[in-house]
């Protein structure tokens, strides 16, 4: 399996607008942070997590130019604000593309985005639009995804919940506060885990970097990758002060899973 990290930024992205900080004007690629999506790809099978609002770059950049299925984490407009980018890839398939998520993550986008989910809006002639059928997900229920097994997991995001997702040896976690018992045995044996990272100071909706750390050894995966990262902390620092088998991830970032 591989995963692509495809943007690892919060939702100001970095450089953020306005700022002049020296993370903001680093000439180092890895501080150039466009906010977070990634692809799983396992035997030629390709799962889109999220579709952040700069995805059209994102698949550019990294070379991808399909996918078989969305999943959706939640419904805040960094995760989801790029759905129409899903337009280039739908129109390869015959048919909609799936998509998955918490039932009210696709029902708000369903309000927002009729076009992409109602089967009777039609493009005219010569023209085309974004198609995509929606199937809400239960936590702990299993999902079989071509020839991969997909269990989304609940966490809180303030008074929200997000949706992490283990696919085999990968555990995907993004926007969460704090990671439940119950979320910690269903990501346990992981060979990967992904979790998001704020600042170094606690934050009501987000692991802070500390927490993270934390909630990385109570996984246990081999490797953890941080992700939902700030202008505060620059690539290189952040590396720097991590524990042994925890670094950030970074955008274009591929990486085997279940090779270790």
């Amino acid at each position: 399996m591989r995963l692509t990290f495809l943007g690892t930024g919060t939702s100001f992205g970095v450089p953020q607008v306005g700022c002049g900080c020296a993370v903001c004007a680093s000439t180092d690629l890895r501080d150039k942070r466009t906010r977070v999506g990634a692809m799983v790809e396992s035997e030629g099978l390709r799962i889109l997590i999220d579709t952040p609002p700069e995805l059209r770059l994102q698949l550019l950049a990294s070379g991808i130019t399909r996918a078989d299925a969305v999943l959706f984490t939640h419904d805040h407009a960094d995760h989801t604000h790029g759905i129409d980018d899903i337009r280039a890839i739908s129109v390869q398939r015959d048919g909609a593309l799936p998509i998955y998520g918490p039932a009210e993550t696709l029902e708000s986008l369903a309000r927002k985005f009729p076009y992409i989910f109602d089967a009777e809006l039609r493009p005219l002639p010569g023209t085309s639009k974004p198609e995509g059928f929606a199937t809400a997900l239960a936590p702990g229920v299993t999902v079989r995804i071509g020839h991969l097994d997909v269990t989304p997991v609940e966490l809180p995001h303030g008074r929200l919940r997000v949706f992490g997702y283990r696919i085999g040896p990968l555990a995907y976690v993004t926007d969460a506060k704090r990671l439940p018992d119950a979320a910690v045995a269903a990501l346990a044996g992981a060979d990967v885990l992904v979790l998001n990272a704020l600042f170094r100071t606690p934050h009501p909706t987000h692991l802070s970097i500390g927490e993270a750390v934390e909630a990385a050894r109570r996984v246990g995966a081999p490797r953890t990758y941080l992700t939902h990262l700030t202008h505060q902390t620059s690539h290189a620092e952040l590396l720097a002060t991590l524990p042994p088998g925890i670094e950030p991830a970074y955008d274009g970032l591929t990486i085997e899973v279940g090779s270790h």
